[in-house]
C-alpha cells in the first residue's frame, strides 16, 4: 500500500472519525449484543468497539465502500484514507468523487487529522513522497534507543521491530546472522 501511493503528484491524506461505529450491525444480529441496565434491556444498532471482529469487519466494508477506486486513486487502510492524483490538475475531481461517496455512505472525517492536496504524507508510519519513501523519525529513534537485547525474547522482539525497517537495510539477513545462531535450540545466550 505504500508503494502504491509514491509517485503521484498529489495526496491528501484523510482519517476517519469513529469509523467503526458508523457501520451498521446485521439485522439479526443485534439482539446478540443486548445488555441490561436499571434503566432496561439495550443492544447496539451500530457495531461497538470491544467486539472482537470490528476492525477487520470495517475494514471489509470500506474496501467495498471504494471497491471501484481502491488501486487506482484509493489506498485505505482500517480508518486511514489517501486520496491520490497522478496529475495535481486531477485532484479535485478526485477529492469530490470520493467526498461523494462518503456522503453517500454516511462516513465522517476527523478533520483535525487531514492534510489535502500535499505533496507529502504521513502513511502507516512512513513519510511518503513523490519519488521516495522515508522512515518516520520517531520509529527510527524508537528502535536506536532500545537497550541490547539481554535474552532470547529480548532478541526476537528487537528482529521484529528490525523487521519493520528491512526494505531500507540492505542484506539485513545477513547482518543478523549471527543473531540466529543464538536463536537456535540448546544455543547459550552471551
Amino acid at each position: 500500500m505504500i508503494d502504491a501511493t509514491m509517485g503521484h503528484e498529489a495526496l491528501t491524506f484523510m482519517d476517519m472519525s469513529s469509523g467503526y461505529n458508523k457501520i451498521r450491525m446485521a439485522l439479526e444480529d443485534e439482539e446478540l449484543t443486548a445488555f441490561r441496565t436499571p434503566q432496561g434491556v439495550y443492544y447496539y444498532k451500530v457495531m461497538p468497539f470491544g467486539l472482537k471482529n470490528a476492525w477487520s469487519s470495517y475494514q471489509r466494508a470500506i474496501q467495498k465502500v471504494f471497491d471501484d477506486m481502491l488501486h487506482k486513486n484509493v489506498q485505505c487502510y482500517l480508518d486511514d484514507l489517501v486520496v491520490k492524483s497522478h496529475k495535481k490538475a486531477e485532484h479535485p475531481q478526485d477529492l469530490r468523487t470520493v467526498f461523494k461517496r462518503l456522503r453517500q455512505y454516511q462516513l465522517k472525517m476527523n478533520p483535525l487529522k487531514c492534510a489535502f492536496g500535499v505533496a507529502s504524507v504521513k502513511f502507516l508510519g512512513f513519510i511518503v513522497q513523490r519519488h521516495e519513501i522515508e522512515i518516520e523519525q520517531a520509529k527510527l529513534d524508537a528502535i536506536t534507543a532500545l537497550p541490547e537485547p539481554r535474552d532470547i525474547h529480548e532478541l526476537k522482539s528487537l528482529r521484529g521491530k528490525l523487521a519493520y525497517l528491512c526494505r531500507f537495510i540492505s542484506n539485513l539477513v545477513g547482518k543478523c546472522q549471527p543473531d540466529s545462531k543464538l536463536m537456535k535450540k540448546g544455543a547459550t545466550f552471551q
